[in-house]
């Protein structure tokens, strides 16, 4: 047998659920060949003694439309064991897109995704028109993971109707049809899929939702029933879930899983939506389960899809400041990082900064303290910046200083403002209607980072809490996100399947605190998070990194339906 690859005596988790067992693994070219004992040499072998050997993970919910462009890594996702990823979430794509659109779209992913709109208009090519074009441009782009995308409701919308595509008014029945047409043939040439969004949270930049916000359920009926029609594709959706005043607002969740399910049903294809828990409608997540699973019980597969951890912004000495309204921080901001960690250590300036004349932007009771040698998502009271102000007889704002001063401007304040409760996120991640995912890998670069929840998912969840199944939490982010967006061969460990393969070391995965650097197009910021413990990540059969670093490989290619 002849082989290019043998990843050797590895704890093999092959994301199925099944109980894990040590065995060899033979690649030759893209695919495994071989999972037991392979005693051929080959040109390469690495020794996965004491290591848990798993498929790539597979990352159903990111926005790294624009980036991909320009980063072919997919950093940070990375650092963090992804070795496939699905664009287009939220209905928010660059394709369709007629070249006068182009710069509409750019200012809307900026506005919905905080994705800067110079870099887009600097980086991405932009040479199609078609969806099928757009997949055609990814595959001449170089790639280091594999990448697929849905088709989204806001390109469509505004390709078929332009700016009317923004009223609150039902489209035409002409309308409809040219949607219709336009998801056609992107499913025809490979989207894996069709996503919109509903909330009222996501504006365009003059402050008007975004297309496809008020869209009637006739017009998405008429879109899953393209899926129908091709018999495959997922429809994704950032669904109206607890918005309303608060008497009226369950019943509308219901109504809006129910037209979900029904496009389910009636098509037969998969449906997911983002779940998440926060403290101004504590119960909506345990109810909106409750429906999926009533509509699941009537035919349908509704799959909510939540993350590891609470999703929130980052807050740091290098960005953006808990203290941002306030006019002295303000000030500080327009210096550099070592002009801001300079200023800290002047006596007078420390005075006029903790004498804050604005509020805070959120409760410091909910504002969890990260630093360098402590990067804890878990919600551990003991570690919001009120707690640290408590214990040193100080106030919150006195305690963000002394923390930076002490960490050389490398503390940091974490606040999420959804998920909470991490018993409810322990508790969604555990019931199997829901779906892992939610990363948001690419967007809201200069707020968050949150690419390595699948890498605080083993460390947390499973490692040291035991909360979860270490063969669970693997399936949850290979065989089980690839299965409902139908990407075959991948997200499993058996022979014929891609050679997607994360090498871990378990008891030292970990997350770095978070950096904000300046490299994308026009020298923007974002927030970038590495992580320890991946020995080796290897996609379609060549090592891509090793130890965290890139090797030059760039083995990734297109997903399509």
């Amino acid at each position: 047998m002849s082989t290019d690859l043998v990843i050797r005596g590895g704890l093999v988790v092959d994301g199925t659920g099944a109980p894990a067992y040590e065995a060899d693994i033979a690649v030759n070219e893209n695919r495994i060949v071989k999972v037991g004992e392979v005693t051929e040499q080959s040109v390469r072998e690495i020794d996965a003694a004491g290591r848990i050997v798993t498929p790539g993970f597979v990352d159903i919910h990111t926005h790294l439309d624009a980036q991909i462009t320009w980063d072919p890594i997919a950093s940070s996702s990375c650092y963090h064991g992804i070795t496939s990823a699905v664009l287009g979430n939220c209905g928010v794509t660059f394709a369709p897109c007629k070249p006068e659109d182009r710069d509409y779209l750019a200012n809307l992913m900026e506005s919905v995704e905080d994705i800067p709109a110079d870099s887009i208009r600097e980086g991405v090519p932009f040479t199609w028109e078609t969806y099928g074009e757009y997949l055609e441009a990814i595959d001449r782009m170089p790639k280091g993971i594999n990448f697929g995308g849905m088709v989204g409701h806001c390109a469509v919308r505004y390709h078929a109707m332009g700016e009317r595509s923004l009223d609150d008014v039902p489209a035409t029945t002409e309308d409809v049809e040219k949607m219709t047409e336009l998801v056609d043939e992107a499913i025809g040439a490979g989207a894996l899929g069709f996503s919109t969004s509903r909330t009222y949270m996501h504006k365009v930049p003059d402050g008007r939702c975004v297309p496809g916000t008020y869209a009637d359920p006739e017009e998405l009926l008429a879109i899953g029933r393209v899926l129908g029609k091709h018999g495959k594709g997922v429809f994704e959706a950032a669904a109206r879930l607890g918005e309303g005043d608060k008497e009226a607002h369950l019943p509308k969740t219901r109504a809006e899983v129910a037209w979900m399910g029904e496009i389910s049903r009636e098509n037969n294809v998969n449906v997911t939506f983002g779940l998440t828990q926060s403290f101004r409608r504590p119960d909506l997540y345990r109810q909106v389960i409750e429906f999926s699973e009533e509509e699941n019980a009537k035919g349908a597969n509704l799959r909510p899809q939540t993350s590891a951890r609470g999703i929130g912004g980052l807050f740091a000495l290098d960005h953006r400041t808990p203290f941002a309204n306030d006019p002295a921080w303000r000030a500080l901001n327009k210096m550099s990082f070592e002009e801001r960690l300079a200023a800290l250590q002047d006596e007078n300036t420390r005075a006029e900064l903790a004498n804050l004349t604005e509020p805070v932007l959120f409760d410091m009771n909910l504002a969890y303290v990260l630093t360098p040698d402590n990067v804890d998502y878990s919600h551990n009271p003991d570690n919001t910046l009120a707690a640290y102000a408590k214990r040193w007889g100080t106030t919150p704002v006195e305690a963000f200083i002394w923390l930076n001063l002490e960490h050389e401007g490398r503390a940091m304040v974490w606040y999420p403002g959804l998920n909470q409760s991490i018993e409810a996120v322990g508790e969604m991640l555990m019931n199997p209607t829901v779906a892992m995912g939610l990363a948001d890998s690419g967007a809201h670069v200069g707020q968050i980072m949150d690419a390595s929840s699948p890498t605080w998912l083993l460390s947390h969840w499973v490692r040291d809490t035991g909360q979860i199944k270490l063969e669970e939490a693997i399936r949850g982010w290979t065989s089980d996100t690839a299965d409902l967006f139908g990407i075959k061969d991948r997200g499993v460990l058996r022979e014929g399947a891609f050679a997607d393969i994360n090498v871990i070391d378990l008891d030292n995965l970990g997350v770095d605190i978070p950096r904000y650097e300046h490299d994308f197009p026009g020298g923007a910021g974002r927030y970038v998070q590495k992580g320890t413990g991946y020995d080796y990540v290897i996609v379609n059969g060549e090592v891509f990194m090793d130890h965290g670093e890139h090797t030059g490989a760039l083995a990734g290619v297109t997903l399509r339906s």
